[in-house]
């Protein structure tokens, strides 16, 4: 298998006025095309700055990220001009976080084609995609519900479903069972993990739950800005 997501050497520094807060240091990933990476960690050890590192909602101070394949094309994530970081995060990436950021006057159905229809696809098939998403991530009979009216956890289902429409490659994950009862983080946990084999997606997951985080097939942790 070759590697989906290379980082290497990656440094990440926080600077005000008054102090300059190193949060990773020299953090080196390799992750293989289909694996399930869970990372865990203490709150404040860089967890979730590592994943939006990837997804390129923050920036490296040094550094190098590098997504995708010889095959399918390389993207060096540090280095997007803004438009093909838009495409980058529209085709290759896949995001559910701890809050599922859900738009409160759309239905579930609605949420999850609405990134299908910006990437260009019409909508009839958006649509279609949609509602067999929701199917498979067990909410089908709720798509015409507004988040208000589901529950946390069919919130962070239509979340699941949200993040696989438009097909992406990597799937990242921070903390997404954080706002749950514990016997929906177990559902939601499972979910994801099974999503990922269904759909043959690479999985990062971030997570302070030891027991999701044992359905990876390879648990890291972040020590003082390094993973072991």
């Amino acid at each position: 298998m070759s590697n989906i997501l290379t980082i290497k050497n990656l440094e990440k520094v926080y600077e005000t006025d008054s102090e300059k807060l190193t949060v990773l240091k020299d953090l080196n990933l390799n992750v293989e095309e289909g694996s399930k990476i869970a990372i865990v960690g203490e709150s404040g050890s860089g967890k979730s700055t590592l994943l939006n590192i990837i997804a390129g909602i923050d920036s490296v101070t040094s550094g190098t990220v590098v997504a995708g394949t010889e095959k399918s094309g390389l993207w060096e994530v540090n280095s997007l001009n803004e438009a093909k970081m838009s495409e980058y995060r529209a085709h290759f990436i896949g995001l559910i976080f701890q809050f599922h950021y859900l738009l409160k006057d759309f239905t579930a159905l609605e949420n999850v084609y609405m990134p299908a229809l910006i990437a260009g696809i019409s909508k009839k098939e958006a649509m279609e995609r949609a509602a067999a998403l929701l199917e498979d991530v067990g909410v089908s009979e709720r798509m015409n519900h507004l988040p208000s009216q589901l529950s946390g956890g069919e919130r962070q289902r239509v979340a699941a479903a949200r993040a696989l429409i438009n097909d992406p490659t990597l799937i990242l994950a921070d903390e997404p069972t954080g706002n749950l009862d514990p016997a929906n983080a177990q559902k939601i946990g499972e979910l994801l993990f099974s999503m990922a084999d269904k759909y043959k997606k690479t999985l990062v997951l971030v997570t302070h739950d030891m027991g999701l985080a044992a359905n990876g097939d390879k648990q890291l942790r972040i020590v003082e800005g390094r993973l072991i």
